[in-house]
C-alpha cells in the first residue's frame, strides 16, 4: 500500500494505486491519481467519471471494457460509447484506468 496526499491529507492506495477506501473520492483526489498516470483531465473524462460513479452507485461493480462501452453507448450516445474514443482518452485502458481515477474499485475481470 501506498499513500496519496491531497490536500494535506493523506490517502491510502492499494498496491495497485486503487483507493483503499471508496469514500476518500472527490475531484481533487481524481486529478491526483490522473497527475500519477500522467494525464490531464478534461471535461471528456470526468464525463465518463461521474458516468463510472452513478454506474457504480446502481450496481457495486466496475464494469469491464465491454460493459463499459455498452453503458457509455446507452447513456451519452454511440460517438462516445466507443472503444476508440475509450482507449483515447484513458490510455489504452478505459475500464481500469477510469474506475482507478473514478475512485472505484479495479473491474474483476481486468488483468
Amino acid at each position: 500500500m501506498s499513500d496519496l496526499s491531497v490536500q494535506g491529507r493523506a490517502i491510502a492506495l492499494d498496491a495497485d494505486g486503487y483507493l483503499v477506501d471508496l469514500s476518500d473520492w472527490n475531484e481533487a483526489v481524481a486529478e491526483a491519481l490522473a497527475e500519477r498516470e500522467g494525464l490531464a483531465l478534461e471535461e471528456a473524462h470526468w464525463e465518463i467519471l461521474h458516468l463510472l460513479r452513478r454506474f457504480y452507485d446502481r450496481y457495486q461493480l466496475s464494469p469491464a471494457n465491454r460493459p463499459l462501452v455498452k453503458y457509455v453507448a446507452t447513456e451519452l450516445g454511440p460517438q462516445k460509447g466507443n472503444s476508440l474514443h475509450l482507449n483515447r482518452l484513458f490510455k489504452g485502458t478505459p475500464a481500469k484506468l477510469a474506475a482507478k481515477l473514478a475512485g472505484l474499485p479495479k473491474p474483476t475481470n481486468c488483468l
